[in-house]
């Protein structure tokens, strides 16, 4: 019994375990409030503490002038926290390989597309002349069909691709 209201033990347990505090006050009404912390700093700052590589960064410091050390021993990069990947293929480079000979199906080039997180890879043949309608369509079915759309693409500023 909290404040006259009656909690279930297994949902206090399921509060305690989610870092949620609740707060009940007054004396005929019951007024409760739950307060949600952001702790992805904390996190941040826990994890960075047992990083065998950010600790070799942090020894070479002063050798290197992008990476620094806040007050509260945070690692950053330049202006802002080392990147932390959300999700595989949310970011992916591509680029084309040209100039091979022609196979039985006339493909004469192949197209890279690579997760910029897990360095997997896609190698889809090509014609070198073919269309940016007919790119699309094949990232449509072999990319975005298996992986989404991604939200971050990086080319080699192919001409195909350049807006005109």
């Amino acid at each position: 019994m909290v404040a006259g209201i009656k909690v279930e033990e297994e949902i206090i347990r399921n509060l305690e375990r989610l870092g949620i505090e609740l707060y009940v006050s007054g004396q005929q009404g019951y007024w409760a409030s739950l307060r949600i912390e952001p702790d992805l700093i904390s996190r941040i700052k826990e994890a960075q503490k047992e990083d065998s590589e950010i600790w070799t960064i942090v020894e070479n410091l002063n050798k290197q002038v992008e990476f620094r050390l806040d007050d509260d021993n945070v690692l950053w990069q330049d202006t802002r926290l080392l990147d932390i990947p959300v999700w595989k293929w949310d970011e992916i480079s591509m680029d084309f390989v040209t100039g091979l000979p022609q196979t039985q199906r006339r493909h004469d080039a192949i197209w890279v597309v690579v997760d910029r997180l897990t360095k997997s890879a896609h190698f889809l043949p090509i014609c070198k002349d073919y269309s940016v309608s007919s790119l699309a369509e094949i990232f449509q079915q072999e990319i975005v069909r298996l992986h989404g759309t991604p939200s971050a693409i990086v080319s080699d500023r192919d001409p195909r691709f350049a807006s005109r």
